[in-house]
């Protein structure tokens, strides 16, 4: 089939692509960890992108390559890691335009020699095997590419590729368009949807065969653009022609050359030999005038091997054109400058310098020559040329002369033998420009220190204009006004604070009012207290006591007064300490028996006792317990398991129970004790652990020996703790309290921050999500609250659900007395303020906190700043709202802190801060001296009480966390046989051996203790004769080797060590290796969008099964959000119920049934009272409104028939939270979103233990899934990428329902820095 045949094919797939390109998203295609996201650029769609510049000028090759570095530059200033790409075929889309084809193989030839820029060129097209199996193997993020070419033809090629690349799940980015700023560029992105993917499919066969057709009408077109020049001359003739004039210039130019002359000299020959033998009787040009033609070309290469760029961006624009026989010929020696540039691989070894091929051809600079000859000079003016230019002129027409042997070319003197034109003549063939139509400018003159000592030297250097220049008066207002005073109206100034909405008048004393103050306050902090438990600390201001003049009896006063104290303290503790100890009897008990019905159950009552527990000794009773029961428990599971089949979890247990006594309580274990840890791990089958702690433990006879091969777990100490306790090794920590810490024992990165604010000073912290970083902004909220009644502390959070959690949860965590007017916490977003001035801690958003700083009459509210709190700064690195952050940082001067778990370049943004706090210093010591030299102490005084500048440090520190508190896996879920299915999936499975060889392994890419362990295992399968393979074996790793207690720093060491060593393999050129050990870690998991979507409520069934619930579903648009909730809802009302048995379901009913007739004889009760009395009636009345939402949920309850097969909510929670709390929480989040748009809909998915969540949603609407969450009686949530953006809400898995171009690196690691995850059919990271 023919092209004409495919016609209507290329139609639907044009028409299908620019349906598409209304729905590309316009977005930042390169954000923080941009080394995660290698993407490809199709080398033609740069190639035209540059020639549609509207600067370009046809011609000025230098230019092309200009536009094409800044593109590239462009890309890699901002972190990008690419490839570029040639196919073999996009070549015959330029054979209509020969002077496109030689700039395109220059083009190739300057990225390959003059840049460090991957450059494939071996993929004959967009459809060849080779190209599909690079895709992936490197798995591009996403791909550059034209969405239109220079010919129709051209877009055709355009189109298959990507068509293609979303076949292979590629995004596509568009080429044009692209803009720029200090952090970002922003592109257009077409994503690759299921409807895309599934194009490409159905029409698999037709894509094929319209390809071909394709490309043989274009080979066929290469026919007919050689015949006008070539004649029948073929291609491969032209080749082989080219190939013996390389050959022989090679010969003659043994030393080497530049490749301008190079390609000066062969083009011109070639040019030459052609023409004479093949056009010379049928052009209008004679042999003679296309020699001077060729003449003029070599003076024009003289010139611009010595002429500076600064001369010739002078030379004049020569408007011009080239007459029709002149510029045929052009084509001609420009087909030829392709075949020489196609043939440089031919010379081998040949000197030659490619540094200028980018400065090939320089048309302007041509016509120039040309128009100097044939218009203004009568007589050769080669004496005046330059004896370097004549040169280089004389040798390059010497061997042109010696390349050309079928002719004489004439010698190089005079350079015009004929007086035929070759330029157009028109009336003004010269493009002059006025300078009488310039305007004056210059600089307005100014005197300032910023900017003398920054550019001080570049000032010098411009055009300043006088103070009496006429246009210096008309740039100043005549008129000057208070900068506190409307210029024209002369009122008080007003900005977006006062526009922005307060619900209630702040200082009123209304009674209404002060009661919905009272109640709102309320509410905040049970919303607080919902999301962590918390105590409520009493704030005091800490004032210095004076001593009494009295001196001697004061002091006396003072030491009584404890003494009394101490003493009834005393007292009342020996009979607290007896309770006490009699409690922590009662409780190892009831341990001990809950122990022997049920171990599991008893080990988790074990850990709730040793987490509350103050007593080392009891902690060691404790643990020995758990240690014997576990024994106990391995020992009959043994011997009714046999040799089978064995349950290791016990084996777990037991290990940490060992692991426990002996890292915590070396000091107080008895010998005793310490003989039966090393028993069971005799029994366990660790020989030689067991010996280390025991010497005199031997085993007497073989009948012993085979008992304890019974009991033995068949394999290694080291393999059986990396395999199956990765998530139980202990940390290094350390152990001595910290006196300012009273909950637990800080880490030493953590001491670090509490020194940062104990000294004033700034912080950039970076710390893993759940590792206490958050503390430091409490503990410096405190400090400020304790100093004063006056000091602000203002936390900067980046979305306005983010600003209602902490305000929450500051509300619950501190309470103070304060003068009247002020508040504790205040909130200011930009839907809402309320208390934002009157507050000592402030929760805001960047912009809010951004008009507030620059607001003329807000200055003195902005002087009682003590610290500034940014919590998720790497929304530095993002599109939106950048530029509030990085001005936020810049102008305020206080102390401030940091907080971030993904931070890609810490220490230069570290840096970048400390030198803003440098500037800063030295702008206040040049104020004091000021103030100083002015003899104004007063006002010296007041500057640095107003601005706390006496105790302020200007050092900023990085304080890093880099070890987590727990692993995380990651898993690729995919659909088989109508079931849902999860594959580990090995984070080293992400890399390709370019990657690792050209990177590294990414600092952030960590294992777990299984998933190194798995490394190990398949490097010794991929090299069956690795020489490290015993050095490295776990067993014999010199950090495990007879270890009894494996620590995570160890296993760190061993992870890092094999890292090095698979770096190794490549630099050794086992290459093949480490792509068989990187293919053996990928899952073999496959599966379509629409099933996930159809499968959906069965992955919440598994991981309900695999205990994996709580868990969050992150998808990218807001209806997907609602309908996968949904459909979960309807999933669990089809659902039979069948996890609980009928009369556990039926003892839930019965206590729901007791709740509902309690609260309804209370509302019987309440409307009595409402009759008799009726003072009561308002406040009863209001009382009865919130009522029958909760009796509603109560009745829907009952109907669902409670139990863990009819809804995801944690089924004892909910029992507690309705029998125990009087259905307290429900009762008080049902109320508020009872009249919300979406109220009914929550309600009814809370019921089923669901929830979803995204920015469109009623802040009420939020909260009820925020907090009944918290409490386990939601879930199952769905919710955009939002959700992750520093809200509290730990779970067990996160699941990536949904692909999308936001899902980059920097969105990837905050969204799953917190628990186990899950992708749903995407498979690469």
């Amino acid at each position: 089939m023919g092209l004409e045949d495919h016609a209507v094919f290329f139609r639907k797939m044009t028409k299908f692509i620019l349906y598409e390109m209304p729905k590309a998203g316009y977005s930042s295609i390169l954000n923080d960890f941009v080394e995660s996201n290698f993407f490809v650029i199709d080398g033609d769609s740069l190639l035209v992108t540059c020639l549609c510049v509207k600067s370009f000028k046809w011609g000025q090759n230098l230019h092309f390559f200009y536009l094409v570095e800044c593109y590239l530059v462009n890309l890699m200033s901002n972190g990008g890691q690419f490839s570029i790409v040639f196919f073999k075929d996009a070549e015959c889309a330029y054979f209509d335009f020969p002077e496109l084809l030689s700039l395109r193989t220059a083009l190739i030839l300057h990225l390959q020699h003059n840049t460090n820029i991957d450059v494939q060129t071996e993929f004959s097209g967009c459809l060849s095997q080779d190209w599909k199996l690079f895709l992936e193997q490197h798995y591009p993020y996403f791909l550059i590419v034209s969405e239109e070419g220079l010919s129709d033809l051209q877009t055709y090629l355009f189109n298959f590729l990507i068509i293609h690349s979303w076949g292979m799940k590629v995004n596509v980015v568009l080429s044009s368009g692209h803009e720029s700023d200090t952090l970002r560029l922003y592109a257009h992105i077409m994503e690759s949807t299921e409807r895309n993917q599934t194009f490409l499919k159905k029409n698999e066969t037709v894509i094929q065969s319209a390809y071909k057709s394709l490309i043989q009408h274009l080979e066929e077109r290469r026919i007919l653009a050689l015949a006008p020049y070539f004649k029948q001359l073929k291609w491969n003739d032209m080749m082989e022609e080219a190939c013996r004039t390389l050959s022989l210039l090679q010969h003659l130019w043994p030393e080497g050359s530049d490749i301008r002359r190079v390609l000066c000299v062969t083009s011109c020959s070639l040019s030459l030999r052609m023409y004479h033998r093949i056009l010379v009787h049928c052009n209008h040009l004679s042999l003679q005038e296309v020699e001077d033609f060729c003449r003029l070309h070599c003076l024009c290469v003289a010139f611009q091997l010595h002429l500076p760029l600064s001369q010739r961006a002078c030379s004049r624009v020569i408007t011009s054109s080239w007459i029709r026989a002149s510029d045929s010929f052009l084509k001609m020696n420009k087909w030829c400058e392709h075949f020489i540039l196609g043939n440089l691989n031919i010379l081998g070894s040949w000197n030659l310098d490619l540094n200028h091929v980018s400065d090939l051809y320089d048309e302007q600079l041509l016509k120039n020559i040309a128009f100097h000859y044939e218009f203004e000079s009568t007589q050769e003016p080669h004496l005046n040329l330059g004896d370097s230019i004549k040169r280089d002129y004389e040798h390059l027409w010497n061997f042109v002369s010696q390349l050309v042997k079928e002719f004489d070319v004439g010698k190089s003197f005079p350079v015009r033998t004929r007086t035929q034109h070759f330029l157009t003549q028109k009336e003004s063939v010269i493009q002059e420009i006025s300078l009488e139509k310039l305007p004056s400018v210059g600089f307005i003159p100014m005197t300032s220190a910023v900017i003398d000592e920054f550019v001080g030297d570049v000032v010098k250097d411009l055009p300043i204009l006088k103070s009496d220049a006429p246009v210096v008066p008309s740039l100043f207002p005549q008129k000057t006004s208070d900068e506190l005073l409307h210029w024209h109206a002369q009122r008080l100034l007003s900005d977006d604070y006062d526009r922005i909405k307060c619900h209630i008048d702040e200082q009123s004393r209304d009674p209404h009012v002060l009661d919905f103050l009272k109640k709102s306050q309320a509410y905040q902090q049970f919303y607080g207290k919902s999301l962590e438990s918390v105590s409520t600390k009493v704030i005091s201001i800490q004032t210095t006591q004076q001593k009494d003049s009295s001196g001697a009896s004061g002091e006396i006063l003072q030491n009584i007064k404890p003494q009394k104290v101490t003493k009834k303290k005393k007292k009342k503790s020996i009979p607290e300490d007896q309770n006490k100890e009699q409690q922590n009897d009662d409780l190892v008990f009831s341990i001990e028996e809950e122990i022997k019905n049920n171990l599991l159950s008893g080990i988790r009552k074990l850990e709730d006792f040793l987490t509350s527990c103050a007593s080392n000794s009891a902690k060691v009773g404790v643990e020995m317990l758990g240690l014997i029961a576990c024994f106990k428990a391995w020992k009959e599971h043994c011997h009714g398991e046999g040799k089978i089949s064995k349950d290791l979890n016990i084996a777990v247990q037991m290990m940490k129970r060992i692991h426990s006594l002996l890292e915590r309580y070396p000091e107080i274990l008895e010998a005793e004790q310490q003989q039966y840890i090393a028993k069971c791990l005799n029994y366990l089958g660790f020989n030689d652990l067991a010996n280390s702690l025991d010497p005199t433990l031997v085993i007497q006879d073989d009948k012993e020996k085979n008992e304890g091969n019974k009991y033995s777990i068949g394999m290694g100490p080291a393999r059986f703790q990396l395999q199956y306790m990765g998530h139980y090794l202990i940390r290094d920590e350390r152990k001595d309290p910290d006196p300012r810490v009273r909950d637990f024992i800080p880490d030493t990165w953590q001491r670090e921050l509490l020194d940062v604010v104990d000294k004033n000073e700034s912080a950039v912290i970076v710390a893993p999500t759940s590792s206490g970083k958050t503390y430091a902004s409490y503990y410096c909220m405190e400090k400020v609250l304790r100093e004063s009644d006056d000091g602000v502390v203002v936390y900067v959070a980046p979305t306005k659900a983010v600003v209602a959690q902490v305000a929450a949860s500051v509300q619950n965590r501190f309470t103070k007395r304060l003068p009247a007017g002020r508040i504790l916490c205040g909130a200011f977003t930009r839907d809402y303020r309320h208390n934002a001035l009157n507050s000592q801690v402030l929760i805001t958003v960047p912009e809010c906190f951004e008009i507030l700083l620059l607001a003329p009459h807000r200055q003195k509210w902005v002087k009682r700043i003590r610290y500034v709190i940014f919590d998720e700064v790497h929304y530095l690195g993002r599109e939106v709202g950048v530029k509030f952050w990085e001005l936020l940082l810049v102008i305020i001067r206080c102390p401030f802190l940091i907080l971030s778990a993904t931070i890609d370049n810490p220490d230069l943004l570290t840096k970048w801060l400390h030198s803003v706090k440098q500037y800063w210093k030295w702008a206040d010591k040049i104020m004091q001296e000021k103030f100083i030299s002015e003899n104004q102490a007063n006002e010296c005084l007041n500057f640095l009480k107003d601005h706390s500048y006496k105790n302020q440090s200007y050092e900023v520190r990085l304080v890093l966390c880099g070890e987590r508190y727990n692993d995380l896996e990651k898993h690729i879920c995919s659909v088989k046989h109508d079931d849902v299915y999860f594959d580990h999936f090995h984070p080293c499975a992400a890399l390709t051996t370019d990657i690792i060889e050209k990177y590294g392994f990414p600092p952030d890419l960590t294992l777990t203790p299984q998933e190194s362990i798995q490394l190990y295992d398949t490097m010794v399968q991929a090299w069956e004769t690795w020489p490290r393979a015993q050095e490295l074996c776990p067993e014999e790793f010199v950090l495990f080797k007879n270890k009894v207690v494996i620590k995570k720093l160890d296993v760190r060491k061993y992870e890092e060590n094999l890292q090095a060593e698979l770096t190794n393999w490549i630099k050794n050129g086992k290459v093949k290796q480490v792509k068989r050990v990187l293919e053996n870690l990928s899952p073999n998991s496959s599966s379509n969008s629409k099933d996930m979507v159809n499968m959906f409520p069965l992955l919440v069934e598994k991981l309900r099964q695999m205990d994996k619930l709580p868990a969050i579903f992150f998808l990218f648009k807001n209806g997907d959000v609602e309908k996968r909730a949904g459909s979960m809802c309807a999933f669990l009302e089809k659902t039979e119920t069948k996890s609980y048995p009928h009369t556990e379901c039926h003892h839930y009913i019965l206590d729901i049934n007791k709740e509902l007739r309690k609260v309804e004889r209370i509302v019987e009760e309440e409307k009595k009272i409402i009759k008799k009395n009726e003072k009561r009636a308002g406040k009863l009345e209001g009382m009865l409104m919130d009522r029958p939402e909760y009796i509603n949920f109560l009745k829907k309850l009952k109907t669902v028939k409670i139990s863990e097969g009819r809804t995801y909510a944690d089924v004892s929670a909910l029992h507690s939270e309705i029998t125990e709390e009087n259905g307290l929480t429900l009762n008080t989040v049902l109320k508020r979103v009872q009249l919300t748009r979406k109220g009914e809909e929550l309600m009814t998915l809370a019921q089923r233990g669901i929830g979803y969540h995204h920015s469109a949603m009623h802040f009420k609407g939020k909260e009820l899934v925020e907090i009944l969450f918290a409490k386990g009686l939601i879930r199952v949530v769905t919710a955009t990428e939002t959700f992750a953006l520093g809200i509290h809400m730990p779970c067990k898995s996160v699941v990536f329902a949904q692909d999308s171009v936001y899902l980059d690196a920097l969105n990837y690691r905050q969204v799953s820095s917190s628990c186990h995850s899950i992708f749903m059919g995407l498979y690469c990271l």
